[in-house]
């Protein structure tokens, strides 16, 4: 599958003598960071006695750049949509080594300018998002009122905002067990905020094989996981709306979202960790509190790879599920796609992907198969 790229500066896109000239050219999409890009132009002082690029304009601050990537038979997907936001210039004695890095960032770099102090009544969570992306000509997901928080009464815990938007939004998402950030659509300048939970039961957008060594379609792949993080969760907390000062208890072990394999957290580990919640909350908002700490702690197998698009044949984008097959019955099967850094050059389209998943394949089966953590928690 081959795909081509449109690079957009200013508004325009450039000459296709532009890219004969591009040293670097990389874009990385985060679920829990902002969106950047990576371009490096050489820098060769023109006639008139100028450095190309520097003193052009080309790259003032706030710049816009889009990337749009368009597969073969398949339409447009914009892959970053932002602004120029630094540059680093690097001038040698040997001119053909100097060389200028511009720096983006997606759109969400305009929630971050200004600090605001403000109390957001009888709203949820998700409203709250919908209403602050508006005011920057954001569209709001249609999830971002999904598995959405209470009406924030003023009366008990009262929601307020100090610090900017993107700051603001981000600590509302981490404790909602949510994902706040802001892409374009297929079209440049059509910006969607998300505050959505992890897409762990979409479809997959692609298959990576490793059955047959002579046709993978990926270069690489490294597992690993972490099990020391929590399996459950305790908290409470006094109800402000009533007279007594007795707690509420909210006492969890599942964060709610579907498992992308058999074995959750605690099954796979062969012991349970408690973590206990602090942070105050009105009642109502104890389930959801607890439920994202477990959405956090449960992704705790990550895979790592490059592939090329062509052997692969899709795009992979951030919230996409996709397949491994061929990496034994605890690796194999679905999982999610965390970041993606798309590297571009005249000859090839690479991703550099990072996968989580909050599950591991089937156990041995047998009285055999007790695990090492088992077999420890047995003996303490």
């Amino acid at each position: 599958m081959s795909v081509s790229v449109q690079l957009s500066i200013g508004g325009s896109a450039v000459a296709s003598s532009f890219y004969q000239s591009v040293e670097v050219l990389e874009v990385e999409e985060n679920s829990d960071g902002p969106d950047v890009l990576l371009l490096r132009m050489p820098v060769v002082r023109t006639s008139g006695g100028d450095l190309q690029y520097v003193g052009d304009g080309t790259f003032e601050p706030y710049t816009p750049v889009t990337v749009v990537v368009t597969p073969d038979g398949q339409g447009a997907q914009c892959v970053f949509d932002g602004y120029v936001l630094s540059w680093q210039l690097h001038l040698d004695r040997t001119s053909g080594s100097s060389s200028l890095d511009i720096a983006a960032q997606d759109a969400s770099c305009l929630m971050n300018l200004d600090d605001t102090v403000q109390e957001w009544v009888g709203q949820t969570d998700g409203e709250v998002a919908n209403a602050i992306f508006a005011n920057y000509g954001f569209d709001g997901a249609d999830a971002n009122t999904d598995d959405d928080s209470p009406v924030h009464d003023p009366d008990a815990h009262s929601l307020f905002q100090r610090g900017t938007d993107l700051q603001f939004l981000r600590g509302l998402a981490r404790r909602g067990g949510k994902i706040c950030r802001v892409a374009c659509t297929d079209t440049p300048g059509q910006r969607t905020g998300y505050f959505v939970q992890p897409a762990v039961d979409g479809q997959p957008v692609a298959t990576i094989s490793l059955v047959d060594p002579t046709t993978w379609t990926v270069d690489s792949l490294d597992f690993a996981w972490d099990v020391m993080r929590p399996s459950e969760v305790d908290s409470s907390q006094v109800d402000l709306t009533q007279s007594s000062d007795d707690g509420v208890d909210s006492d969890a072990t599942s964060s709610g979202l579907s498992q992308l394999a058999s074995r959750d957290l605690p099954t796979y580990a062969g012991r349970g960790s408690t973590f206990i919640l602090t942070t105050p909350a009105d009642v109502p908002e104890l389930d959801q509190r607890t439920a994202a700490v477990l959405s956090d702690s449960g992704f705790f197998a990550r895979c790592t790879g490059e592939a090329d698009v062509n052997r692969l044949g899709a795009v992979l984008r951030v919230g996409d599920v996709v397949t491994i097959e061929g990496a034994g019955s605890i690796q194999s099967g679905n999982w999610l796609v965390w970041n993606v850094r798309h590297q571009f050059s005249l000859d090839s389209f690479k991703m550099r992907f990072t996968l989580v998943r909050n599950g591991m394949g089937p156990a041995p089966s047998g009285a055999s198969s007790t695990s090492l953590a088992g077999a420890i928690a047995g003996a303490l």
